[in-house]
Order: structure tokens, then C-alpha cells, then sequence
């Protein structure tokens, strides 16, 4: 039995569903918290989605299936609140996806908790500039080092679209960071 076999088989028992999240949360808050963060960029943001993936998983931990891994289907809540948040900013402000999040790694540098040199800056300004779907398949294959199969499973693409969604995001960022040096 693994790890978070045992999580989920105390989240789904009443009498020791509550210390199950606890061990749950420790298990995953800074993976998921890094994860999101490179979504919403922003560390408010992040601690925001990050609570909301938590909540939800807590309410919906009895519809859980196991069709996927747990950790699969927490990557997948968080993915989804992080895209959410961005899209709710981007039309507060009345202005398209990409340009919100050109807008977020402007002000990166300025960020309290951001620690990067100018070339992450600039890698960050290069991933900003990527379609949502390379964005994500990006930043889980080179940043989180997980598999394609890992990766497939969370955003319920096939193994082989996200090969060409890395190749193509990989391509798109070395040209990006070639015209701007």
C-alpha cells in the first residue's frame, strides 16, 4: 500500500479523515504551491489557489474514484482554480489572458518573494508568451520534472500531444530568448 493509498483510505474513514488531510496537506502544499505559482506567478495568488485546491479536495475527497492517482486528481484541481483565477483577473481587468500574464512577469522583478537573476526573469517572460496548454506542459516536464504519463493523467491529454506541446513550447522560448538578448 502506498503513501497516498493510506491518505485516502483515512480521508474516507469520518473518525480519522481529519489528521488523513493533515498528513495529505504536508505531503503536497509546497509541490502544489510551486506549481500553481508558476501559473498565477504571484506568491497572494498562489497561497489563494493553494487553500482552494485544499478546500475542494477536503469536500470532494468522497467523490473521488481513483481513476487516477490522488496526486493526479489534487494537480488537476490546482491546475484548474490556478487557471481560473488568472482568467477572473484578466477580464476584471478587461484584457486578454496573455497580455494579463505579459503584465505579471513585468512586475516579476518587483515581487517580495520572487529571488530569480535576469535570465529566470527573462525564462519567465519567455514562458508567459506560451499558449496555456505548452505553458502547463512546460513548466510540469522542466520545472517539476514529472513524466509525460504523470502529466497526461493531470490535464487528461495524450502522451503524445504533450510531446509536441514540450518540442513546440521548447522551440518557441529558445527563439523568444534569442530575439530578446
Amino acid at each position: 500500500m502506498t503513501k497516498d493509498d493510506s491518505i485516502l483510505e483515512n480521508l474516507k474513514n469520518a473518525s480519522t479523515k481529519e489528521k488523513a488531510f493533515k498528513e495529505l496537506v504536508a505531503e503536497y502544499k509546497e509541490r502544489l504551491y510551486w506549481h500553481i505559482r508558476k501559473i498565477v506567478y504571484l506568491h497572494a495568488d498562489a497561497d489563494d489557489v493553494l487553500q482552494n485546491t485544499f478546500i475542494k479536495v477536503f469536500k470532494n475527497i468522497d467523490s473521488f474514484k481513483g481513476d487516477s492517482k490522488l496526486y493526479s486528481w489534487i494537480y488537476r484541481i490546482a491546475t484548474n482554480e490556478a487557471i481560473t483565477l488568472i482568467n477572473k483577473k484578466a477580464k476584471e481587468k478587461n484584457i486578454d489572458i496573455s497580455d494579463y500574464q505579459q503584465e505579471l512577469t513585468s512586475n516579476l522583478s518587483a515581487e517580495y518573494y520572487f529571488n530569480g537573476d535576469e535570465i529566470q526573469l527573462m525564462l519567465q517572460r519567455a514562458i508567459a508568451t506560451l499558449p496555456e496548454k505548452q505553458r502547463l506542459v512546460f513548466n510540469m516536464k522542466y520545472f517539476d520534472n514529472m513524466k509525460y504519463e504523470e502529466i497526461s493523467e493531470i490535464l487528461e491529454v495524450s502522451v503524445g500531444s504533450l510531446k509536441a506541446s514540450y518540442h513546440h513550447a521548447v522551440k518557441k522560448i529558445e527563439s523568444y530568448i534569442k530575439n530578446n538578448n
